[in-house]
């Protein structure tokens, strides 16, 4: 028994774990059809009753009654009602080919549609009703294997109005077809990041540091938030210059754009010297870092608040600095509804 390494015991552990859970993953998605099914099946059954509502009614009730007799809970009158509700939803909804193509083997039901996300996902899902953003959001929550949690936070800080806000209305319509597509750093930044996770808007005061901390405690959240393809590096990275010794906040990596990320916060208004400063951070990591292969580091400056003007005035045009804005508190979807409509209007 000594000569048995941790390691092979870890390893044999990880591979039965990770079998049980790929084959929860297609016990739920199995389900996902059969709900389907269910639901068409007590549609066309209610029709036959010529859309009389009582009829309707009877037919859910008894079946309610006939399914948790046979295969116990699960199958209440509401629940029933959900299932018909998403084949309503979904025998007209037609996603593209993004999730077919990503997911060839999956089969598909009589309408060609495909579905890659348990029941708790759909059921999310079928709250939203605008339907480029309902696609967007499933496109998402398959790619980057967003558990419900996560899947409900990205809806609630308005993920899909907030890309939206940074696009034309073809790259709007793309978010629809094929969801975030990260090809070069505009693609990856949102205006505002939302960090209501580290709790600090009920705090009355707080510094850069407290909010740094609170950023690593949380640093799966913020991940998250950041987006698609970033790994951390480290907080308050020492470079030395000169014989004088610089920090940067927070350095990350983004294997989609292959560079360096850089975030340094402030907790006031943006100033100029705090570009400038950016600006410093990445000419150091562009000449003494960054290997050949990679592209040229990224700096963002996450702020309180900030100048436009001043940033533009500030900054090359060619500059690899973005500022961005964070806010503590879930943002107004129906605000940023009311902006994504004026800024149509205003194209048209």
């Amino acid at each position: 028994m000594e000569n048995i390494s941790q390691e092979f015991l870890y390893s044999v552990g990880t591979l039965i774990e990770n079998a049980r859970t790929n084959a929860k993953a297609a016990i739920d998605l199995s389900m996902v059809y059969a709900y389907f099914e269910v639901g068409r099946m007590i549609v066309e059954e209610e029709q036959k009753g010529e859309e009389r509502a009582e009829y309707g009614k009877q037919v859910i009730a008894r079946l309610s009654e006939y399914l948790k007799e046979h295969f116990g809970k699960g199958f209440s009158v509401t629940n029933l009602k959900q299932m018909r509700q998403f084949y309503k939803i979904y025998s007209a909804d037609q996603i593209g080919q993004k999730l077919s193509d990503q997911f060839p083997n999956l089969p598909t039901v009589s309408t060609g549609r495909k579905f890659v996300l348990g029941w708790s996902h759909y059921l999310k899902l079928m709250r939203i009703e605008n339907v480029d953003e309902r696609h967007f959001y499933e496109i998402e929550a398959a790619e980057n294997h967003w558990g419900i949690k996560e899947l409900q936070r990205q809806f609630d800080t308005a993920l899909y109005q907030r890309l939206a806000l940074s696009k034309n209305k073809e790259e709007i319509k793309k978010l629809s077809e094929v969801g975030q597509i990260i090809e070069s750093p505009a693609d990856m930044l949102k205006d505002p990041y939302i960090l209501e996770f580290t709790g600090l808007q009920e705090q009355p005061k707080y510094s850069e540091n407290d909010l740094e901390t609170k950023l690593i405690d949380h640093l799966q959240e913020f991940l998250l938030e950041l987006g698609k393809g970033f790994t951390f590096v480290g907080r308050q990275v020492r470079f030395t210059f000169e014989e004088q010794n610089f920090w940067v906040d927070l350095v990350f990596y983004n294997r989609l754009l292959q560079c360096f990320v850089l975030v340094d916060l402030k907790i006031g208004t943006l100033t100029h010297q705090d570009l400038g400063q950016m600006q410093m951070y990445v000419n150091y990591y562009d000449r003494y870092e960054k290997k050949d292969f990679e592209n040229p580091t990224i700096g963002i400056l996450l702020c309180r608040d900030k100048s436009n003007s001043i940033v533009e005035l500030t900054l090359p045009k060619d500059a690899n600095i973005y500022a961005s804005k964070y806010d503590l508190y879930l943002p107004d979807k129906e605000l940023l509804e009311r902006k994504i409509q004026q800024w149509s209007d205003e194209e048209n």
